[in-house]
């Protein structure tokens, strides 16, 4: 997912979105542990987009506060 797309979500579709990948990186982390990770470049992907996707959602939260604020 593309951090454009990220951007359109709504709060619950983040949190739906980082516990679904999450889990995966569990899975994968798993079957790494186990010597069956057939695409080991998946467990640096999805860190990477739990990372994007909270630092989108703390964005949007400080842009919140920001607008009430003012």
């Amino acid at each position: 997912m593309k951090p454009s797309d990220m951007r359109n979500l709504s709060g619950s579709d983040f949190a739906r979105e980082i516990e679904s990948r999450k889990k995966e990186l569990m899975e994968l982390r798993f079957q790494a542990a186990m010597g069956n990770l057939a695409q080991p470049h998946r467990v640096t992907q999805l860190r990477r987009e739990v990372a994007q996707l909270n630092t989108i959602r703390r964005e949007q939260a400080l842009a919140n506060l920001k607008g009430e604020q003012a």
